[in-house]
């Protein structure tokens, strides 16, 4: 028998569905997804990208509502290793998204760093290799973040380690890390991400179990990412070859990461985050309901 996880709270998002962009012909609508996430047995949900779902937070909370869902975090996207110069435009789509968290009565909010190259054409935007004075940016500015976040919204914030992104592997991961305050910046672990740059999801962990403050799960298929690699695909073309696959047939196996999580002792959500942009509309729900009856497999 699998331990019980009773500190893991599972969830799943808008981008098992398909959903990277607030308004996309080829997405399900968002009452679709939020029909399809209730049935497939998941209690949680993340907004996904601002705009997707509703912003009113009177409707959305009425959506929400009726179909037993509840929201555990929103996401924001950030260049903050530019330097102060981007601090006005990130404070302001931060404050939209963390006032609609808020609202919804969630507590974090998931930070994922801007790409080095365009995750659909492959331009390289940026050189994928930070300057010292840039990290340093990052770090002050993250914790800039973190701190005002906390004081305005009462969120926490917890930065996403993104392929394509400047916080990728176990490398970048524990320098930025050991760059910033605990106090002020958590940490969520997205486990495709991290094996998809190399990392090990349990190890991570270990090492840095006191930063971890939410998790994503999915997983790699390490067939795909080795053509990947092998072709320098940018992250986007990469899902479009199903790099990130179907759980429990890829990488990492989600049992010992899940049961490295509750041995840390503290309450963490689990997002399922099955990237599949674009996707045909009825693929999503018959993975969902999968993936949820795997995930209680595993005690979850």
């Amino acid at each position: 028998m699998p331990h019980v996880l009773d500190r893991i709270r599972v969830g799943s998002a808008p981008d098992s569905w398909g959903v990277w962009f607030p308004d996309d012909p080829r997405q399900v609508p968002w009452d679709r997804f939020l029909d399809e996430v209730a049935e497939a047995g998941y209690e949680w949900i993340e907004l996904g990208p601002y705009g997707y779902l509703p912003t009113d937070p009177a409707r959305l909370r009425e959506e929400v509502d009726r179909r037993g869902l509840r929201v555990s975090a929103g996401t924001v996207f950030t260049a903050l290793h530019r330097g102060p110069g981007v601090w006005a435009d990130t404070w302001a789509h931060v404050g939209r998204v963390a006032a609609l968290t808020r609202a919804m009565g969630a507590r974090h909010l998931v930070v994922i760093p801007s790409f080095w190259r365009d995750d659909r054409t492959a331009e390289i935007l940026e050189p994928p290799e930070l300057t010292t004075e840039q990290w340093g940016h990052l770090a002050r500015g993250m914790e800039r973040l973190g701190r005002e976040v906390k004081e305005t919204y009462g969120l926490d914030i917890v930065v996403h380690p993104h392929a394509d992104t400047h916080i990728d592997t176990e490398a970048h991961v524990a320098r930025f890390l050991d760059a910033t305050d605990p106090a002020l910046v958590g940490l969520c672990l997205d486990t495709g991400h991290y094996a998809y740059c190399g990392g090990d999801s349990v190890r991570l962990i270990e090492t840095y179990g006191e930063r971890l403050g939410y998790l994503h799960l999915k997983q790699v298929d390490p067939a795909v990412l080795a053509d990947v690699v092998a072709r320098g695909l940018p992250f986007g073309p990469a899902v479009q070859r199903g790099v990130m696959c179907e759980p429990p047939h890829g990488v990492p196996e989600l049992g010992p990461v899940l049961e490295a999580a509750q041995k840390l002792g503290v309450d963490l959500f689990a997002i399922v985050e099955q990237d599949m942009y674009p996707c045909e509309p009825d693929r999503p729900l018959p993975i969902a309901e999968r993936t949820r009856r795997f995930l209680r497999s595993c005690g979850a």
